[in-house]
């Protein structure tokens, strides 16, 4: 609810700013037309992964990582790491943020072990692992444009250094604060099966048949609204009462869309200079430090996608464009507003009756980022 209150308040800034003259009407139907597929992916993603949580989907996934595990709670967090990388890279973050946090949260509730470390394993890693693909974070999909729109694996071989100081940085953060926690062993639960054979079917297809369609090259919105379409129509027919407008992120829609629309004004006002003379320029490994130091402080003062909308008119090139995104993907740990994801994920444990210690969380994203963010850069000016 506060996250939807202040959306709708910088929303009416947006409004003043444009009945003012600030921000023109060419430059709020180009700004919509840039992220409306951004968000309408958000919403499809949301609603896919809400029904297949009702499906039971997420509650199998649990039993069988459990199993699998044979009862060492270390191979059970390994397990987490590995699902959570690979559904951050090719399913992208949110995904991870949203489908994956109930999987780890029954997980550890089944096998009696504090859910935190698993949770915290799988937001982290959804910011910082997101680095390797287009479709792994909505800042990466906003890059395609100014990176002349290159191919994944293009792509993929410009960010690699960085992708995989994001993915190591946060694991060996997690086993270190969490060593004593992850000791031990568990007893595995017995397999369960799903109460709605059909809508788990389903569910498990639509979800399986996703992770190669958002990385087939076609726009990311359009596979996740089938998938959710699909969902909606088998619960429809098979579970009506799981249907309700609460299935789509309102708040985190309206707050996503307030901050866009105030960054483009803010750009009509000189944004784009005033940041010039905060994160300079060049390509030397200080220039790319300052600014990926400055693209992490951006996002976690506001977010990372209008962030990264404010700092790409000067990055200036494919090595720059690269620090901007490791400053607001992998820098983006402390401020809990500052990645869609962190408050996807937030939401996702609020459900599940899941407390969240927010000054541990903001400290311990403090240290990984402050570790993170400049390692990322070193690997990628080396390999550079």
């Amino acid at each position: 609810m506060r996250t939807a209150v202040l959306g709708a308040v910088l929303l009416v800034v947006g409004a003043v700013a444009l009945v003012a003259g600030v921000l023109t009407g060419d430059e709020l139907l180009a700004l919509v037309e840039r992220v409306a597929p951004v968000l309408g992916f958000v919403v499809a993603l949301t609603v896919v992964s809400e029904l297949a949580a009702e499906a039971g989907l997420f509650s199998w996934l649990a039993g069988v990582a459990a199993r699998a595990a044979r009862g060492r709670v270390v191979v059970l967090w390994a397990a987490v790491v590995v699902l959570a990388l690979v559904c951050t890279v090719f399913l992208s973050l949110d995904t991870t943020a949203v489908l994956l946090t109930p999987v780890v949260v029954l997980i550890a509730r089944r096998v009696g072990l504090p859910p935190l470390p698993f949770a915290l394993t799988t937001v982290w890693l959804a910011n910082t692992g997101s680095m390797l693909l287009p479709v792994s974070n909505l800042t990466n999909l906003l890059a395609l444009d100014a990176l002349g729109s290159p191919s994944p694996l293009s792509f993929a071989a410009l960010v690699a250094p960085a992708a995989v100081v994001g993915a190591v940085v946060p694991v060996a953060a997690v086993g270190l604060r969490y060593r004593r926690e992850l000791r031990g062993r568990f007893e595995a639960p017995a397999a369960e099966a799903p109460a709605d054979r059909v809508l788990f079917g389903v569910a498990a297809a639509a979800v399986a048949l996703l992770v190669p369609a958002l990385v087939s090259g076609v726009e990311v919105w359009i596979p996740a609204a089938a998938a959710a379409l699909v969902l909606v129509v088998t619960t429809a027919v098979r579970r009506p009462s799981v249907l309700r407008i609460g299935l789509v992120p309102w708040g985190t829609l309206v707050f996503a869309s307030g901050l866009f629309v105030v960054v483009e004004a803010a750009h009509s006002l000189g944004l784009a200079d005033a940041l010039a003379a905060l994160v300079g320029s060049g390509e030397g490994l200080p220039d790319l430090l300052r600014l990926a130091g400055g693209s992490a402080v951006a996002a976690n003062v506001a977010n990372n996608l209008p962030a990264y909308l404010a700092l790409e008119p000067v990055a200036g090139s494919p090595l720059r464009l690269v620090a901007v995104l490791i400053g607001v993907n992998i820098g983006c740990l402390v401020a809990p507003w500052a990645s869609l994801a962190t408050l996807l994920w937030h939401g996702r444990l609020t459900s599940m009756g899941v407390e969240v210690a927010w000054g541990r969380i903001v400290l311990g994203g403090l240290v990984v980022a402050v570790v993170a963010v400049p390692l990322a850069v070193v690997a990628t000016v080396l390999v550079a």
